[in-house]
């Protein structure tokens, strides 16, 4: 049988594929209220805004979210597991249920994903969404102790290794390490990824995406995205990436370099534009298509989608503009690469 990654890279030499787009801004447009969140959990802390435990709670919005992405023309849904770890579950109590949401959640995407995989015979991926939690191991939280952390790798690691394990066994394809603001955090997500697979006993192939967090071109523990790119390339992601952090018109140039360097299928997926005053997204879906498809005609991109304030209503409009478009080719290991002596990083047998 074909593997998930050798799908994917079939398809992707075929036409610019599509991911999905905001899951947050979905779930708030619905204006749930805390028995929606809450549900019969019987849980001690308030749990209105926890977005992930829907899975548990009301899988219903779960699978008409992603069913309309899918509808919209997605290849590529993600599960609704962005803070679905025991960092960020422990706000509102609910670290015991990491394991459950995670699966539900990839449970419930696969089961969507078959539906329209064999309504027409082609084939869709889940990608198992791991956030950064809010913790950082490049950086002090405190002003005056520069070298303290609040969090070491090997816990951090632990932790997306829990979510990571739950998200294979409930059918994720891939995992998707995103919205990257420091590049050691997204080193232990590989190396929890990679523990994974022992432990579920198949391939996890990852997808890793940067957030820039200014517009030089950085993240917050101050890598560029050439930087970011030779600092995971030993994973070999089956995807690199930029999402969030800003609109498609400011990600334009950071676009190119990434393109230009990476020998993996690049995968862009940005916010609908810059925020306004309330924190809202106005940016049209035409408009936002139209921008992408500026990086498709000039074969920057492989993989498309949106990040906050974007819906099915981008995503169906990015198909459109890109419809036709030949997809990004990917090039040769760069010279300077190898003779850096940083060629892939691959486990012995």
């Amino acid at each position: 049988m074909t593997t998930a990654r050798e799908a994917l890279h079939a398809a992707a030499k075929q036409r610019i594929l599509l991911t999905d787009g905001g899951w947050g801004t979905q779930i708030q447009d619905r204006k749930l209220v805390e028995a929606d969140y809450a549900g019969k959990l019987g849980l001690s802390h308030d749990q209105k805004g926890n977005n992930d435990i829907l899975a548990l709670t009301r899988p219903d919005i779960v699978t008409a979210i992603g069913e309309a992405y899918l509808k919209a023309g997605s290849d590529i849904v993600s599960t609704n597991t962005f803070s679905a770890n025991t960092i960020s579950q422990a706000d509102y109590g609910a670290e015991h249920l990491v394991a459950d949401i995670n699966h539900e959640s990839a449970r419930l995407g696969r089961a969507i994903a078959d539906v329209y995989q064999d309504r027409d015979g082609r084939r869709r991926f889940i990608a198992g969404a791991v956030g950064p939690t809010n913790k950082t191991l490049s950086l002090s939280p405190d002003v005056n102790n520069p070298g303290y952390r609040e969090i070491d790798f090997d816990e951090l690691k632990n932790v997306y290794l829990d979510q990571v394990v739950a998200l294979a066994e409930g059918g994720a394809d891939f995992i998707l390490i995103e919205t990257i603001f420091d590049t050691l955090n997204a080193k232990a997500g590989i190396a929890a990824t990679l523990e994974a697979e022992a432990k579920v006993g198949r391939e996890l192939p990852l997808m890793i995406s940067m957030t820039l967090t200014d517009l030089s071109g950085r993240n917050l523990s101050g890598h560029t995205v050439e930087a970011f790119w030779y600092a995971v390339r030993h994973a070999r992601p089956l995807t690199i990436g930029l999402n969030c952090s800003f609109g498609a018109q400011q990600l334009r140039p950071h676009v190119r370099v990434l393109s230009d360097l990476a020998d993996a299928l690049v995968m862009v997926y940005p916010n609908a534009g810059l925020p306004n005053e309330l924190g809202e997204y106005d940016e049209l879906p035409d408009t936002t298509a139209g921008l992408v498809r500026e990086w498709a005609e000039h074969g920057q991109v492989n993989i498309l989608g949106g990040c906050c304030g974007s819906t099915p209503a981008h995503i169906a409009a990015m198909a459109k503009a890109v419809e036709g478009l030949a997809p990004r080719h990917i090039p040769d290991v760069p010279v300077r690469t190898r003779l850096a002596g940083l060629e892939p990083f691959t486990m012995a047998a």
